[in-house]
């Protein structure tokens, strides 16, 4: 009934995709357009099993299990961390238009390719909790793109989601325009998490993993309050 639905309200009220603007049809995965979802550079092995970092297959082989020398060299603060795709092309520009457009239904696709290349990676059992946004910046933006995508992809993997495990209580600057040492700075002790996540597995979600220095910040207050594991799990990775 949905399917007839909406081909009835297309006839009407033509589709269109948010990131290239043309009309939705055959392949879409809405508000996606068909070419648009295709698009999207997937992350596949070979890359780190700690940061996920994806490698290109002309580079020496680099197993699932095995780490790659920034991790080597200084471990992350949590313990693994994956990404669906990398942050160009279309998924970028969806992104984009998911946090700064206000175009919340791009939330439906993201999350679906975040739990279709990444679900192997969540332990059974875990709770899926967001990275949140400070108030203020939630209610200018009118969501937290986090919660949206934790929500949905919970639901897919069928697992727990806690929103509220994780707090923002101090605003921090945006990162964008931050180099890695200043992001870093910039985080440092804005996250308290509940006592609740004590004894648990947890998957964090986010966006985008540039420098992970929001997640492992994340993941240190996550830590302090007791979880037993904290892994990453994003739309998006920039490499």
């Amino acid at each position: 009934m949905r399917a007839w639905a909406v081909a009835a309200l297309d006839l009407v009220f033509p589709a269109h995709c948010p990131v290239c603007e043309a009309t939705l049809g055959a392949g879409r995965r809405d508000p996606l357009c068909g070419p648009c979802w295709n698009g999207i550079a997937r992350i596949d092995p070979p890359f780190c099993a700690r940061c996920g970092i994806p490698r290109l297959p002309i580079e020496p082989t680099l197993h699932e299990t095995e780490i790659c020398p920034a991790c080597m060299g200084a471990a992350p603060a949590f313990d693994w961390a994956r990404a669906a795709a990398r942050y160009e092309g279309p998924l970028r520009e969806a992104v984009h238009r998911f946090k700064f457009g206000r175009r919340a239904a791009l939330a439906r696709p993201l999350a679906a390719l975040m739990a279709e290349q990444c679900a192997a990676a969540v332990p059974s059992g875990a709770v899926i909790v967001p990275v949140p946004l400070a108030r203020e910046r939630e209610r200018e933006r009118g969501f937290n793109q986090a919660a949206l995508l934790a929500e949905r992809l919970a639901r897919a993997l069928h697992a727990r989601w806690r929103p509220r495990w994780l707090a923002r209580p101090r605003a921090t600057a945006p990162q964008t325009a931050l180099d890695a040492t200043q992001r870093h700075a910039n985080v440092r002790g804005a996250f308290v998490a509940s006592t609740s996540a004590a004894g648990a597995d947890i998957v964090l979600v986010d966006d985008v993993l540039t420098t992970g220095a929001t997640a492992a910040e994340c993941a240190r207050a996550l830590r302090a309050a007791g979880a037993r594991s904290v892994g990453v799990l994003t739309v998006a990775r920039v490499s």
